[in-house]
Formats: structure tokens, C-alpha cells, sequence
């Protein structure tokens, strides 16, 4: 068949799990515009939105042969464009946070060159114990702290479950608090000394 157009959403999904790129085209043309409209409703951002919409298709592709959609093809990937919104605002959340700490660190390490070079060698120490754990909790720290990833996100990439991630990151966390209690008095007496 060529006409892909008449086709119904069950016969796309039917055809897009026998990886019929056109199914998949098909799909992508229907919804496209719906899509970055539902997400710019929301982000108000043209590349983050072009970037949450390529990500939902892109997992629609990579996933076909597993999904099972009980709405419409269109329930599902509106569902699947908040539920991108809602990771993005997470992250924004996360990086504010984090740019917040890291301005009160810095504005604390601008009274004194000691200070600048202990938060210089609490970065350098940091790093290094990051990048001495075990291959597998390293990437999923990294991925956890440093990329802002889910552990959804996480586990999707690595092809591992949910619960190892946390398991990971919870490892890593106890290994790099041991590692750097030593400098955990230095980051609490600067801490004190701006109140």
C-alpha cells in the first residue's frame, strides 16, 4: 500500500512494528506539529522544543517493537510531550539550584586567596575520586550529577533497571563522602563564616 494517509492509527502502529519507515513517516507527519505546539505551550523555547519532539520520535522508533499503546497514537505521544516538559522543568530546576550553590561558593572563595586555592583543590580532589569508582557507578553519577539525567533517562541508556541506578548513585554518594570527609570542615567552617 502507498498511501499511508488513509490509513488508521492501528494499521500505522501495526505496520511501524514490522519497521515500515513509511508507517514511521507517516506517524511523524501527523503529529509533528502538534507536538511542538503542546511543547511550546509550555517551554516557550524553539530548539528545546524542536529537541523534546525529536526525542519523543526517536524513541517511538527505538521502541516499537516493545510498546504497547492503550490510548491512541496521539494520547500517547501528547502524554509523552509532558512528560519531556516536565523532565526539562526538573532539570532547569536543578541547574538553578546548582548555579545557586555554586554563586554563594564562589562569592565565599572571593574573600581570600586560600579560600580560592582550597576550593580549587576540593575540585581537583572531587574529580578524582569521581573518576576512581568502579566503570559502571562512575557513568551512572556522572550521567546522574553531571548531565542531570533521570534515573529513567539513566537506565534507558545503559539498559539496566531503574533500581540499580539508584543503587549506583547511592554507592557512588557513600564512596565520595568517605573519600572527601577530610574537606568537609573546610566547606562547613566557610559556610559559617557567612553568617
Amino acid at each position: 500500500m502507498n498511501d499511508f494517509t488513509k490509513l488508521t492509527e492501528d494499521d500505522l502502529m501495526g505496520l511501524l512494528q514490522q519497521d515500515k519507515l513509511s508507517a514511521f513517516r507517516e506517524i511523524y507527519q501527523r503529529y509533528w506539529k502538534k507536538l511542538y505546539s503542546d511543547a511550546y505551550k509550555r517551554l516557550k523555547n524553539k530548539e528545546l522544543c524542536e529537541e523534546v519532539v525529536q526525542e519523543i520520535f526517536s524513541n517511538l522508533w527505538h521502541k516499537r517493537h516493545s510498546l504497547q499503546i492503550n490510548t491512541t497514537i496521539g494520547g500517547y505521544l501528547h502524554l509523552a510531550v509532558l512528560n519531556q516538559v516536565v523532565d526539562q522543568y526538573r532539570k532547569q530546576t536543578i541547574r538553578a539550584k546548582h548555579a545557586e550553590a555554586l554563586k554563594l561558593l564562589s562569592t565565599e572563595t572571593d574573600t581570600g586567596t586560600e579560600d580560592a586555592i582550597m576550593l580549587r583543590d576540593l575540585t581537583h580532589t572531587l574529580e578524582t575520586e569521581i573518576s576512581h569508582l568502579p566503570d559502571k557507578c562512575r557513568s551512572v553519577f556522572e550521567l546522574s550529577r553531571k548531565e542531570y539525567k533521570s534515573n529513567k533517562e539513566i537506565a534507558q541508556l545503559l539498559g539496566i533497571s531503574e533500581k540499580t541506578v539508584e543503587n549506583q548513585i547511592t554507592k557512588a554518594i557513600k564512596r565520595l563522602r568517605l573519600s572527601l570527609s577530610h574537606h568537609m570542615l573546610w566547606v562547613i567552617v566557610a559556610l559559617l563564616h557567612k553568617f
